[in-house]
């Protein structure tokens, strides 16, 4: 089987590398028979790459312990589910993931553009994309083969990280890495454009879509990652800016950029050059959050993402900063704007707004991220940025993001008047303000909270209002029953009303964060069997922890009752797994879940007399950032979701009746002047 795959990644680097030069060179040459062979290959090297990876599968299930990797990232204690989390534990598996990923994205992107008006730059968007494939593919083949045989066969593998044991480590990893290198698509059509000579928007709608499975595969698995740092690692946080989640939220602020833009492209034709630079820097930050992810040039909770391939993919990084650019210069007279920004009270300038405050944080971001690097490199220095410098310059930057997020999509296209902008924004103005004004009477007094509650509101309002208003008047039009006016609201502009569902998911993740932030309590205890502790309006009885080996690591499973006013409300199993061959601990942590707060409790130490060390948090709205994942992934779905197109319907003009005195008789179909 290891045979089989290795091979399997031999011939997807031929294919991807016939398929890269075969794209340019029958485009340039003008062979059609060589371009239309070159985009088979995509097909086929996404087969191919399917076989390796059942390959790899396969040799974990066997437990082969010979093939190197195999033998790294599991052993004979690992229990059978986790398969699939080791296939990606380390770099090589990841890598072949990451060009397994690609492979099946491009044969889809390059099998539904075929037939749209792209058949003279598809050629180049192909060879871009293999391009990009053949990089891993030689990375893998080269330097990170999952498939090189150890000399021996060792008796028993080293095992799974521990931290990698969690559920979120199912769906967390590969919707990053596919997110990160899914950005890829939406550049290979933009560059496909620019390199063709294209001075239209043909590659608008593709370069949309995949810029929105791009942008939604990172918003799940970032919140997916915020989940298991809030269950595993016991600290009680949800994201403390670390470094490879920073990694993935940077091209995410970039694309969420990019496909705001995009659709100022679609309607006005305005943004063309912009668009093209921010693809361009999506794709570069997407690159270095590879290089974060697979280099490991900083230091971060995900040791598994450690190695020694950091210079190949920073070399990989600029090129694929410098050549994108250097295309867009080269074609930089092809991208002048059909319009011009009419006034900067509209909706184009609001997105244009929103742009910048978006690029500002991922700058920001990129640069808290980047900037302990520098000391290490020059004096050996270690330096860490921590969760204050991101909250203090950050935060501004995202309540004006929310803020922005309310006010624009409410404004009209092109020019509006203030009379029509304060008839727009009265209703959601007045709830925002209503709603700090309770706030406020109900004792909660930081600004920083109040102003995100007051947006918050301000957003959900305006969106609710929109919805309200368009059943309305197609239940006055048609008669239809409010439901159903509704659902087919949205159903006729899914790409608007899609967006509203995603925004709705963006204010409950900031409900959230304002939540835990601002008002979460905290109690670090040891308690010995039968001792109790209060915590907020909360009372918790520790009764004992019972041991069981497991085979790879002792499981701790504590029991502890929740009490309040003196009757019990629920019972906690809080539970820590000690690993002796990593000498590492993980724990999973009892949550109590509502959406008004959350009981957190998670042991941090088991002492030998049977006490235990306990972190206790009460964390107020966090509940609604874990809704907020399916309600994103709703609004993606919806405004990814094909509208029908209605083929035209030619009507015939009836003959007419033949004329008398001479007049001449118009055939059908025929036009005469002033018709």
């Amino acid at each position: 089987m290891a045979e089989l795959g290795a091979a399997s990644l031999w011939i997807a680097l031929a294919l991807a590398s016939y398929s890269a030069v075969g794209s340019f060179l029958g485009k340039v040459r003008g062979s059609p028979e060589l371009v239309v062979s070159a985009r088979r290959a995509v097909y086929l090297v996404a087969l191919v790459l399917l076989v390796a990876t059942m390959s790899l599968m396969a040799l974990f299930v066997s437990q082969d312990f010979e093939v190197a990797y195999v033998a790294a990232h599991s052993d004979r204690a690992m229990q059978s589910h986790l398969t699939w989390v080791a296939f990606y534990a380390g770099n090589e598996g990841s890598l072949l993931y990451i060009a397994a990923a690609l492979g099946a994205m491009s044969a889809l992107a390059i099998w539904k553009a075929r037939d749209k008006n792209l058949q003279d730059t598809l050629p180049y968007t192909t060879g871009v994309l293999m391009l990009v494939m053949t990089f891993f593919l030689a990375v893998m083949g080269f330097m990170a083969n999952p498939f090189d045989k150890l000399p021996f066969i060792p008796p028993d593998g080293e095992g799974i990280n521990p931290l990698l044991t969690h559920w979120g480590m199912f769906f967390h990893p590969p919707a990053l890495m596919a997110g990160l290198i899914a950005a890829s698509i939406p550049l290979a059509f933009a560059m496909g454009s620019l390199i063709g000579g294209q001075s239209e928007d043909e590659w608008v709608d593709a370069g949309r879509v995949w810029g929105i499975v791009s942008w939604g595969l990172l918003a799940c698995g970032l919140l997916l990652g915020s989940w298991w740092a809030y269950t595993i690692l016991g600290w009680g946080g949800f994201w403390f800016w670390d470094p490879v989640e920073n990694a993935a939220l940077m091209p995410w602020l970039g694309l969420t950029a990019f496909i705001h833009s995009i659709m100022v492209q679609k309607r006005r034709g305005m943004f063309r050059m912009w668009n093209i630079v921010l693809i361009n820097v999506a794709f570069g930050l997407a690159l270095y959050g590879m290089f974060v992810n697979r280099g490991g040039p900083v230091p971060s909770v995900h040791s598994f993402g450690a190695s020694t391939l950091g210079w190949v993919f920073l070399l990989f990084l600029i090129v694929g900063v410098l050549v994108p650019f250097a295309v867009f210069f080269w074609r930089y007279n092809l991208l002048k704007s059909a319009r011009n920004l009419d006034s900067m009270l509209s909706r184009e300038a609001a997105f244009l707004a929103n742009n910048l405050l978006l690029l500002g944080i991922a700058f920001v971001t990129l640069w808290g991220t980047v900037y302990p690097l520098i000391p290490r490199l020059t004096t050996g220095e270690e330096i860490t940025i921590a969760r204050p410098f991101y909250d203090q310059v950050n935060g501004p930057l995202f309540l004006a993001l929310l803020c922005l997020m309310g006010v624009g999509p409410l404004l009209p296209w092109r020019r509006a008047n203030f009379a029509a902008v304060r008839r727009a924004l009265v209703v959601p103005v007045a709830a925002g303000l209503m709603l700090a004004v309770v706030l406020l009477a109900l004792g909660i007094r930081q600004p920083y909270a109040l102003t995100g509650f007051a947006l918050g509101g301000l957003v959900a309002t305006g969106i609710v209002a929109e919805w309200v208003r368009g059943a309305r008047s197609r239940h006055r039009s048609s008669g239809e029953l409010y439901p159903v006016a509704f659902v087919r609201l949205i159903m006729a502009n899914r790409p608007r009303y899609g967006g509203y569902i995603v925004h709705l998911a963006v204010v409950m993740v900031a409900l959230g964060v304002i939540g835990t932030s601002f008002f979460n309590q905290q109690k670090d205890v040891v308690l010995a069997p039968g001792e109790t502790v209060a915590v907020n309006d909360y009372e918790l009885r520790y009764l004992g922890t019972v041991a069981e080996f497991k085979g790879n690591r002792t499981e701790y499973l504590s029991t502890v009752e929740v009490l309040r006013d003196g009757e019990l409300q629920h019972m906690l199993y809080p539970r820590r797994d000690f690993y002796p061959s990593f000498n590492m601990a993980s724990t999973r942590a009892s949550i109590r879940s509502t959406p008004v707060e959350d009981l957190f409790v998670a042991p941090s130490e088991n002492m030998a007399d049977g006490s235990v060390g306990f972190r206790i948090l009460v964390n107020p709205l966090i509940w609604w950032m874990w809704v907020a994942g399916p309600v994103l992934i709703l609004g993606t779905i919806v405004a990814l979701w094909p509208q029908r197109v209605r083929a035209p319907v030619r009507v015939a003009a009836a003959t007419p009746a033949p004329r008398t005195g001479g007049q001449l008789q118009r055939g059908m179909g025929d036009t005469a002047p002033g018709d």
